[in-house]
């Protein structure tokens, strides 16, 4: 299956400045010549029409396999985006409210308890209120990351292996469902393991795996054809890798192995994706829940998605940085300044830990797509990034 693409432009046709588009290019190769990242995929376009798609350096670096536009990338945490989509179709159709207790359709997660460190040691106190599903969608559960952290939930987390792959959704959702949160819900937005359970939600709620659900519900409808928990043997040529080693730490690097199909298709995590199959589903959100005659969601859905939903709640300022807010699966900026980086109010984004990033702007009909697999490069180059594609708006 041929993947749909998505209309062309010049870039002037649509605004933006065929000169300094160029210099996204030159400074990516300059980077891959320095060797800080073996090769990239850019893709940005406007008014519905791709105005910049490049591939730039290493495919693989080991090999020296050229990159290429339709190279497959782990795209980790931008699996995220479209589990989430994925819920809020089944709410658009009724089958739960934002307000319900996760426990009503996950029954383990009744009764929680919160680690409150007292004096040095670990007091569990009962939760104050349910987890909500509005709650995963906005990372206000209690849960957690194992890997974000050193505290005491964050160490049961590594100890009782949450992470492993030769699980099943069912099986880990049991695990996170038996040991403590983090935070009473709904007081913190910690990042965590939310949408790994609201895949498992989506499992429950539907009776197939989250992998048949959104083939079924998401991706072929969009086109998306590489985009999967895993890459078939005839696609592994256009896997891209990353250094063995960190070029600025020294560090081995590890990435998710994709070859064989997992037992856990992490709602979080597991995805891997192509620039054009990335940039259909970007499209799609732009549209407001439609593309190609494809209706996902309504206009108002993903409106209210990419709205603020936390209010006062705050959180780790490294993810959660100044002048955004979180919605339903997107980071969403709420002024205009504040922020390290530019933007329109109402942008929203999200990114990969290999080093993966979008970002969508409504009020600039624009959205920009950039594939890395870099872990210890990422937040230089979402910065890099954004700053060289705005600076390229040119009415």
């Amino acid at each position: 299956m041929t993947t749909p693409s998505l209309p062309l432009a010049a870039p002037e046709e649509v605004g933006l400045s065929a000169e300094r588009l160029q210099r996204l290019g030159d400074v990516l190769r300059g980077e891959i010549d320095r060797g800080r990242v073996p090769g990239t995929v850019a893709l940005v376009a406007r008014r519905g029409r791709i105005a910049h798609f490049e591939a730039l350096g290493a495919r693989d670096p080991e090999s020296g396999a050229a990159m290429h536009k339709d190279s497959i990338f782990r795209i980790y945490s931008m699996t995220k985006p479209i589990v989430s989509v994925g819920a809020m179709m089944l709410w658009e159709e009724g089958q739960f409210l934002l307000g319900d207790p996760l426990a009503k359709y996950l029954p383990e997660f009744a009764d929680r308890k919160v680690a409150v460190e007292r004096d040095g040691r670990i007091e569990l106190v009962p939760a104050e209120r349910d987890i909500t599903i509005q709650d995963l969608l906005r990372h206000t559960s209690g849960l957690t990351y194992e890997f974000r952290g050193n505290a005491p939930v964050q160490k049961m987390y590594m100890d009782a292996k949450v992470f492993r792959r030769n699980q099943t959704n069912e099986e880990q959702a049991a695990t996170l469902a038996r040991l403590p949160l983090m935070h009473q819900p709904g007081t913190r937005w910690e990042y965590s393991r939310s949408t790994d359970v609201l895949g498992r939600l989506i499992e429950v709620l539907t009776g197939e795996s989250l992998g048949e659900f959104l083939a079924e519900r998401i991706l072929r409808p969009l086109g998306m054809a590489d985009t999967d928990f895993h890459v078939p043997a005839a696609k592994h040529p256009r896997l891209a890798e990353a250094f063995a080693r960190d070029p600025e730490s020294g560090a081995g690097v590890q990435l998710i192995e994709v070859r064989e199909k997992p037992s856990f298709e992490s709602g979080g995590g597991g995805l891997v994706s192509t620039a054009m199959d990335y940039a259909r589903f970007l499209q799609l959100l732009l549209n407001g829940g439609t593309l190609d005659g494809v209706r996902l969601l309504s206009r108002k859905t993903i409106e209210y998605m990419t709205a603020d939903h936390l209010g006062g709640v705050t959180g780790a300022p490294d993810l959660l940085i100044p002048g955004y807010g979180f919605g339903l699966g997107f980071s969403v900026r709420l002024q205009a300044g504040i922020a390290q980086v530019p933007g329109s109010v109402g942008q929203y984004y999200w990114g990969g830990l290999a080093g993966t990033t979008f970002w969508v702007d409504p009020a600039e009909a624009l959205f920009a797509l950039l594939l890395i697999q870099g872990p210890g490069q990422r937040e230089y180059y979402r910065v890099l990034f954004r700053d060289i594609v705005y600076a390229a708006i040119a009415d």
